[in-house]
This record gives structure tokens, C-alpha cells and sequence, in this order.
């Protein structure tokens, strides 16, 4: 069976959220990579493969190595998924400063 993995599949997991911080701030061999985590190697490969096959992350040959590079593109699923609740949160936040500027407390 060929499972689909999403992007939300992907980021649902800690390590692999972690390993998108690292990687997006520069680019990292699947070793430098392992060397932040305290799991086995094929543990943080299994990691890369799954956020590679939601093109999370691209790899690149260099040598003997493979490095692997952020992709922010693919990030903008998330975004558009996220800008609905953030329009919400902000109407909420916007109407509660509303009610706060023009509160008064009761005095005594």
C-alpha cells in the first residue's frame, strides 16, 4: 500500500518540525542533522524521507553527501490554511481592544 503523506502529516510531528528549523536556517547533511537529536540515525532518515516525499525539504548531491535545503514554498499550504483563524483572531482581538478603550471601572 503507498501511503500519501500532506504537508500537515509531515509538521504534525515534533522531530520533524525541529528538523525544519534547523534545515531552514541553512542547509545540512542527513549526519549533521542526526547529531541534534538524541535518535537513532536511520530514526532521523525515516524523518527526511517522509518530509522530502511532502517536498517539505529537496536534497541536493555534493560529493559524498547529500544536503538537504528547505522548501518555503510548500510552507504556503499552511499559511492559506492558517490565514482564515488568524482573520478571526484578529476581528476578536480588534473588538476586545474596542471594549477595553472604552471601559470604565466602577469606583467605590
Amino acid at each position: 500500500m503507498n501511503l500519501r503523506r500532506d504537508v500537515f502529516q509531515a509538521i504534525a510531528d515534533p522531530t520533524r518540525r525541529a528538523i525544519l528549523m534547523l534545515v531552514a536556517a541553512q542547509s545540512m547533511s542527513a549526519g549533521a542533522i542526526a547529531a541534534n537529536f538524541d535518535t537513532a540515525r536511520p530514526t532521523v532518515s525515516k524523518h527526511l524521507q517522509i518530509l522530502m516525499e511532502c517536498e517539505l525539504l529537496r536534497s541536493e548531491q555534493n560529493g559524498r553527501e547529500v544536503y538537504y535545503h528547505f522548501n518555503p514554498g510548500k510552507m504556503k499550504e499552511v499559511a492559506e490554511f492558517i490565514e482564515p483563524f488568524r482573520k478571526i483572531w484578529d476581528d476578536r482581538f480588534s473588538k476586545l481592544e474596542s471594549v477595553m478603550k472604552n471601559y470604565k471601572p466602577k469606583k467605590d
